[in-house]
């Protein structure tokens, strides 16, 4: 195999996982319209092949050192969608109450404006806290775990307590990491600029 064949096939092959990431977003909507008819149980099924994607790209640039800055803000704005789109499907079926799709959204987008913040003082994002990650896995977690008890109601005495326990204990701790970002935000600001290197690292949460 010649050197520019090598480098045409790497080229492909790095398009894979963002394609991966581009085929989870495009499912969000579909994802949506099957939650808020009713149809759960598609639902998850449409889920748990965007999970798997999802798998598979993290697994091919780590595997292939094919980790980009589009990969970076693909994965979790996908995630992010996601959350929203089983919150918005569940409020309109009155499964979840609004206010908890409020709070989840209004935490979002706090965060962009404490990204405006930083950015226009000449910083990038705050790197991701450990809090986040665990209230966003929460809320990953919990609303399948709602969706399971309405697509199979034998399992509905197990499935909505603990649905619904990791999501009230995750929009808890989504609020909790945003007030350690807003935190944060206000310290970095009042540093000299010369002192604080500007983050690349993306918000995940």
């Amino acid at each position: 195999m010649t050197r520019a064949e090598r480098t045409e096939v790497g080229s492909q092959v790095m398009t894979v996982p963002n394609g991966l990431s581009a085929i989870r977003l495009l499912l969000v909507p579909v994802f949506l319209v099957l939650l808020a008819q009713g149809s759960d149980a598609l639902a998850l099924i449409v889920l748990a092949f965007s999970s798997l994607t999802d798998f598979l790209d993290g697994f091919i640039a780590r595997r292939f050192n094919l980790v980009t800055r589009l990969g970076q803000l693909l994965d979790p704005a996908a995630d992010r969608l996601y959350i929203f789109a089983a919150l918005i499907g569940l409020a309109w079926r009155d499964l979840v109450p609004w206010w908890i799709v409020l709070l989840v959204v209004g935490r979002d987008v706090f965060l962009l404006g404490l990204g405006v913040i930083l950015a226009n003082v000449g910083f990038g994002p705050l790197p991701v806290h450990t809090l986040g990650k665990v209230a966003t896995f929460c809320l990953f977690y919990a609303l399948p775990m709602i969706m399971l008890g309405q697509a199979f109601p034998d399992l509905s005495w197990w499935s909505q307590p603990v649905g619904w326990a990791f999501g009230l204990w995750g929009v808890f701790l989504y609020w909790w990491a945003g007030i350690i970002y807003a935190i944060e935000t206000m310290r970095v600001i009042r540093i000299p600029r010369a002192i604080v290197p500007v983050q690349s690292d993306t918000l995940e949460a």
